[in-house]
C-alpha cells in the first residue's frame, strides 16, 4: 500500500470515527461483512490507528482461547500496548528504535554530523541523582500494589513509522475535544480560548467624548467664555475634566474648555483644538474665543456608539484572548470571560548523564531541554510548572507517570529501547494505549504518543535536543492545541532560498529564516547547525521547513511551521519560572 493509499484509507477511516455517515465510502464506519451491527463492531478511530501502524484489530472471543473451525461471534478487543512485529515497508527505523545514520548532503550544511540519535542521547536528557519524595516505586501498605517493573526479554519489536501528516493528525485528534468552559476573572483569562462570543454590554463609547483638548462650542464662533459665578476673576474660567458630567447646557454663541476624554456638555456642536483657538480680552472684563475657521458639527466629537452598539457581535468563540481582548472586554462593560482553561502539561527530564547548572564535566552534559521545553509550553498557551529531573530507574518513572493529573506528560529521552529507556515498559506496565510508536520524520522518529487515561496524554520526545523539537511540533503540539481549543494555524507555503537534500524515505524538518530575494520574494533559507543533537539552527530560525522524501530545489514551495514566538509568547509566559542557572 502506498502512502496515498494510507492516507485514504485512514481519511475514511477518521470520517467514520468523528461524525461521517455510516457505512460510508470510507469503509471503517459499518460493520463487517457478515458480522451483526452492534457488538461485533470495531471502534472506528481503533481501526483507523491499527490501519495507520499497519497491524489490523485483534479479534478474538470472550473465552480464553478461540478453537479452530469456531463459529463464535467476535469481539473486538482493544489491546493496550500494541507493538508491530515488523516495520512496514516504507519503515526506515532500524531494530534499535533509532534513526538511521544519514548524512544530508546539503550544500548549506557540509558541516552536519550524521542525523542519527537513539532516543536516549546524552545531550537531551536531564539529571536527578536521587528520587523525589513520595515517588518511589515500592507498593504502598495502605492500597493495592504497583504492578511490577517488566523484566527485560530481548529487543523490543520495532514499530512501524508513521507517515508525518499521519501522526500529526492522530494527536490532533486523541481527544475529541477542550474541557468544559469555565468563566474566569479577566486577568485569568489571558492565553485562553473564548468558549462565548463576545458582545457588547454597552455602547462604546458610552457618551458623546471629546477627542481633543481646546474648547467645547456651540453654533458658529466668534464664542464668548464667561466666568461662572464664584470662579476667580484673573484665572482661565473652570473646564469640563474627564470622569466628571457637565450638567449645565451650552448656550448658543458660548464655549467652555474641555479635555480629551471628557463628556461633551448639552448644546455643544463641535469640539475647537486648543491649537486651533485664540482667546482675546473684552472691554467688559470677558474672554471671547475665535478661530481661523469655522468648527463645523461634529468636530472632534466622539459620538456614543461610535465604536459599537450594546448588544453588538465583537469576538467569535474560539478567539485568542490577548492583551488587546482584555482591553476590549474591559472597556465593553465585562468583568470575566467564558473561555477554555489552558492545558495543564507536566515535563519530566530523564537522565542521570545531565547538569544543571556550569559547564560539561566528568562525562555530564548541561541539560538543554529543561530550559526550553516549559517556556516553548507557555508560548502555546499552555500551563508547565519547572521541569522535574528523574533519574534513569525505572520506578521512578512509574510513580511519576502514574501519579501525575497533568493533561499531557511529556518525557524526554529514553523513547528507544536501550538499558536505561524505559518509557516503553512503563507504558506496557500501566496499560497505556501507544497511538503513535515512531514517525517517519527526520531529526526524531523514535517519538511516540500514548493515552494514559480518558482525556489524559503522554508524549515521548526523543533525546536529542533538535529531535526533541521535532517531536513537540508533530504530536504535542497537535494535541495540546485540540485541548486548548486552538484552531490550527492557516496552512502557509513560501519558496526556498536554497535546495534542500531530502531523506531517501523520510519527511524532514529544517530550521529555516525568512530572507527576501529579488527574484522570488519573500523566502526561507535553510540554516546551518540542523543536526538532531543541535540547537544553533533552531535558536536562530523563524520556522520549520517540511521537507519531502528526496529532498527540494531552490524556488519549491515549502509547508512551514512557524515558531510561536511572536503570536504566543505573551499570553503564557508569566509563570514565575526561571531557568536554572538564571538570574
Amino acid at each position: 500500500m502506498t502512502d496515498g493509499e494510507i492516507d485514504g484509507e485512514i481519511d475514511g477511516a477518521f470520517d467514520g470515527a468523528f461524525g461521517g455517515e455510516p457505512g460510508g465510502t470510507g469503509g471503517m464506519a459499518g460493520p463487517a461483512r457478515g458480522e451483526p451491527a452492534g457488538e461485533g463492531r470495531g471502534d472506528p478511530f481503533d481501526e483507523a490507528l491499527a490501519l495507520a501502524n499497519a497491524a489490523a484489530p485483534v479479534r478474538v472471543r470472550p473465552e480464553t482461547e478461540t478453537e479452530a473451525g469456531s463459529r463464535a461471534e467476535p469481539t473486538t478487543v482493544r489491546v493496550p500496548y500494541a507493538t508491530r512485529e515488523t516495520a512496514a515497508p516504507h519503515s526506515s527505523t532500524t531494530g534499535g528504535g533509532g534513526d538511521v545514520p544519514y548524512t544530508p548532503d546539503d550544500p548549506f550544511s557540509l558541516d552536519d554530523p550524521a542525523a542519527c540519535g537513539n532516543g536516549h542521547s546524552s545531550t537531551s536528557r536531564s539529571s536527578s541523582t536521587s528520587r523525589s519524595p513520595g515517588h518511589s516505586g515500592s507498593s504502598d501498605p495502605s492500597g493495592p500494589e504497583d504492578p511490577p517493573a517488566p523484566t527485560a526479554s530481548g529487543p523490543r519489536p520495532t514499530p512501524a513509522a508513521l507517515p508525518w501528516h499521519i501522526a500529526r493528525d492522530i494527536a490532533e485528534r486523541a481527544v475529541p475535544g477542550p474541557p468544559a468552559p469555565e468563566a474566569s476573572a479577566l486577568g485569568d483569562a489571558l492565553g485562553r480560548t473564548l468558549a462565548a462570543p463576545l458582545t457588547a454590554l454597552t455602547d462604546l463609547p458610552s457618551f458623546d467624548t471629546s477627542a481633543m483638548d481646546g474648547w467645547a462650542v456651540s453654533g458658529p464662533g466668534p464664542w464668548r467664555l464667561d466666568h461662572p459665578a464664584g470662579a476667580p476673576e484673573d484665572g482661565p474660567p473652570p473646564g469640563i475634566l474627564a470622569g466628571h458630567a457637565p450638567t449645565e447646557v451650552l448656550h448658543d454663541g458660548h464655549a467652555v474648555p474641555i479635555a480629551t476624554g471628557a463628556r461633551v456638555p448639552p448644546g455643544a456642536t463641535a469640539v475647537l483644538r486648543s491649537e486651533h483657538g485664540e482667546v482675546r480680552e473684552l472691554s467688559d472684563g470677558g474672554r471671547r474665543l475665535y478661530a481661523p475657521q469655522p468648527a463645523p458639527p461634529g468636530q472632534d466629537i466622539r459620538p456614543r456608539g461610535q465604536e459599537c452598539r450594546r448588544g453588538d457581535h465583537l469576538l467569535p468563540v474560539g478567539a485568542l484572548v490577548t492583551p488587546a481582548v482584555l482591553g476590549l472586554a474591559a472597556a465593553a462593560g465585562y468583568d470575566e470571560l467564558t473561555a477554555y482553561r489552558r492545558p495543564r502539561a507536566e515535563v519530566l527530564v530523564l537522565g542521570d548523564e545531565l547538569l544543571d547548572h556550569g559547564l560539561p564535566q566528568d562525562g555530564r552534559i548541561r541539560d538543554a531541554l529543561g530550559p526550553m521545553l516549559a517556556p516553548w509550553l507557555h508560548a502555546l498557551g499552555v500551563e508547565a510548572a519547572a521541569p522535574r529531573h528523574l533519574a534513569d530507574d525505572a520506578d521512578t518513572l512509574y510513580a511519576a507517570v502514574a501519579e501525575s493529573t497533568a493533561d499531557v506528560v511529556i518525557t524526554t529521552g529514553g523513547t528507544a529501547s536501550g538499558p536505561v529507556d524505559h518509557v516503553h515498559p512503563t507504558l506496557r506496565r500501566l496499560g497505556a494505549e501507544v497511538l503513535v510508536d515512531g514517525v517517519a520524520v527526520r531529526p526524531g522518529h523514535p517519538m511516540l504518543l500514548a493515552r494514559l487515561a480518558p482525556n489524559r496524554h503522554l508524549v515521548g520526545l526523543p533525546g536529542n535536543p533538535l529531535a526533541a523539537v521535532s517531536g513537540l511540533v508533530t504530536l504535542a503540539e497537535p494535541l495540546l492545541r485540540t485541548l486548548a481549543a486552538r484552531p490550527p494555524a492557516a496552512p502557509y507555503r513560501t519558496p526556498l532560498a536554497a535546495p534542500v537534500h531530502g531523506h531517501p524515505q523520510d519527511t524532514r524538518l529544517v530550521p529555516v529564516a525568512y530572507r527576501e530575494d529579488e527574484r522570488l520574494g519573500l523566502t526561507a533559507a535553510p540554516l546551518h547547525f540542523h543536526g538532531p543533537a543541535m540547537l544553533r539552527g533552531i535558536a536562530a530560525a523563524d520556522a520549520l521547513a517540511v521537507v519531502p522524501p528526496g529532498g527540494a530545489e531552490r524556488g519549491t514551495e515549502l509547508e512551514l511551521l512557524e515558531l510561536p514566538w511572536s503570536a504566543g509568547w505573551s499570553p503564557g509566559s508569566s509563570t514565575g519560572w526561571t531557568a536554572p542557572g538564571g538570574a
